[in-house]
Formats: structure tokens, sequence, C-alpha cells
């Protein structure tokens, strides 16, 4: 079967089943996995597909959001933030050192975490005060304000945030794509999530169902980079690129 012939036959399994995997493949067309795997690169480089571990993913019909949702949109998923705060706070132990992100979620997770001993760091002040009321023992990285909340940004909190190494990092996103991986629309909070991360043992992404299929201005990191613990899965295809643990 020549190349074409080959694209032709992937691309029609993709769009009949949305997943195809690299051995399926090779029964399918009578190539070997190399050639197979060449072939999946090549429409990856085109735009035609996804490429993930083992196989690839056809292109996900995405919702493009040019900031963060406002208040009234955050809340509405309340209750399941509440279920992923209580489960992400579960994962704690008494001898982590946890950075803490920004955002509702883990406002929730704080009033789960009552009587640890861990050590905790966040770029959030809000958060801090939370902790603070619940004698946890907190650190709050130094910077700028972000303009519009109370979360630290810039140079100086990523300066301060080297410090520190972590057990478990806990960051919260704004879309979740199979190509583009976790985002968010503010390219500052990205590098400061990404440098967290960067320096983890365990990184953990709590994201509602609703940010799957979404994306954002700056991309966090890659789908394989982070667990996600999430209320529910909309699609399968999230589980060739990385854990999901639903709530």
């Amino acid at each position: 079967m020549l190349a074409e012939q080959r694209a032709r036959a992937i691309l029609q399994q993709l769009s009949q089943h949305q997943t195809v995997s690299v051995t399926d493949l090779c029964q399918m067309t009578g190539a070997s996995e190399a050639t197979i795997r060449r072939d999946l690169n090549a429409l990856a480089r085109q735009g035609r597909l996804v490429k993930v571990h083992g196989g690839a993913t056809s292109l996900e019909e995405e919702e493009f959001l040019a900031r963060e949702p406002d208040l009234a949109t955050k809340q509405r998923y309340a209750r399941e933030k509440e279920r992923i705060a209580r489960h992400a706070a579960a994962l704690v132990g008494d001898d982590d050192v946890v950075f803490l992100d920004t955002g509702t979620t883990m406002l929730h997770m704080a009033e789960h975490l009552k009587g640890s001993s861990a050590l905790f760091v966040t770029s959030s002040i809000d958060l801090a005060a939370r902790l603070t009321e619940h004698s946890l023992h907190v650190y709050v990285l130094g910077g700028a304000l972000k303009v519009g909340t109370v979360d630290i940004v810039g140079a100086e909190a990523l300066d301060a945030l080297r410090r520190y190494n972590f057990t478990k990092v806990f960051l919260g996103t704004s879309g979740i794509s199979v190509s583009q991986g976790f985002t968010t629309p503010d390219p500052e909070a990205a590098a400061l999530k990404f440098l967290a991360a960067s320096r983890a043992q365990t990184v953990y992404m709590l994201a509602d169902s609703s940010k799957f299929g979404r994306v954002t201005a700056a991309t966090i990191l890659p789908l394989e980079a982070a667990q996600i613990i999430t209320d529910r899965l909309p699609d399968r295809k999230y589980l060739d690129c990385t854990d999901v643990i639903t709530v």
C-alpha cells in the first residue's frame, strides 16, 4: 500500500472511531510499526490528526477562550469543584511540601486541609489567608499583584519559587486539549505554573469537566506532565495522554 493510500486509510479510521492504535493500523495496512509511526508523524505535522502515545486521535472541536470566564461562570461548577478539592486534599500527607495554585478549587481545598502538618507554598493571598485561619504552615511568594485579583505573578515570584522543591503540586487550568495541553489565558500565570510543576515530584491538575476541549492563549504543560483530577471525563481519548482520576 502506498503512503497516500495509507494516509487515506488512517484518516478514514479516525473519522469513524476518533482514535486509532499503531497495532490496529499495522494489521489493517500490512505496514510495519516504524512505517505507521512515520505516517502518523507526517499527518500530525500537516495538522490532520493528533499524535498520542501508541496511536493517534482525531482533531478536537475546540472552543478558544480569549479571557478567563467570569465569576458567575466559575461558580456554576461549585459542587464539582468541591468534590475535586476534597479528593485532592486527601492526597496531602503530613510530610509533604506542597505548592497550591490560585483559583476557586484551591480555596475549596483549603477547607479540607485542617490539621495538616504539611508545608504549603502559594501565590494566592486569598488562599494563604484561608490556610492560616486553619493554623497551617504557609509561605507566600513575593512579586507583583495581578490586576483584578490578589494573585502574585512576575519575575520576583518566579525567583522566589526557584528556592523550593515540592513533593506535590496542585494546579488549576482554564483549558484541556490533546493538541495544546493545559492552557490559561495569562502568560505570566502559565510561567509560574510551569515552573512550579518543574520543581515537583508529582503534579496534579484540578479541573472540572467544563475545561475539556477548551484552549486559551498560553500553554502551561503538555497533558502527560500532570495527572488530572476531575468530576467527569467527557472523552476517553484523554486517557491516551495521562492518568485521569474521576471523583
